[in-house]
């Protein structure tokens, strides 16, 4: 569900971007790049308010989309320990060998530590 939502922000974006850019800053709009074919179509007025809009109802979506993405997050595990899960299972299992120390004067032969002891 959580790709379903960036994909509709992404496409949300693409588009509320599109619609920026082909706004005129001194509020020719549509007009003045499609020369005169929206005066003619829609009138000045009515593609300044058409692209206003718009930019608002697309703002709006990628907001809306970002506030209720969370909550289709699973509550289950975080994506730390999901991690460690991962590690854990592809991880060959290992014997740790026994510590050892050596003691000075004997030639450094291993002694045996109090956790290598039998145990009664």
């Amino acid at each position: 569900m959580l790709i379903i939502f960036a994909i509709l922000v992404i496409l949300s974006a693409v588009v509320l971007g599109f619609i920026i850019l082909i706004q005129n800053p001194k509020g020719g709009g549509l007009s003045g790049t499609f020369g005169g074919l929206g005066n003619q179509l829609m009138g000045v007025k009515q593609s300044t308010d058409i692209m206003e809009k718009g930019t608002w109802l697309f703002a709006g979506i990628i907001g809306v989309l970002c506030l209720l993405s969370p909550l289709f997050i699973p509550k289950g595990t975080t994506g730390a320990s999901k991690n460690e899960e991962f590690m854990n299972k592809n991880l060959p299992a290992t014997k740790t060998p026994p510590a050892t120390s050596t003691v000075p004067g004997t030639g450094n032969a291993p002694v045996a530590t109090p956790a290598d002891s039998p145990a009664k």
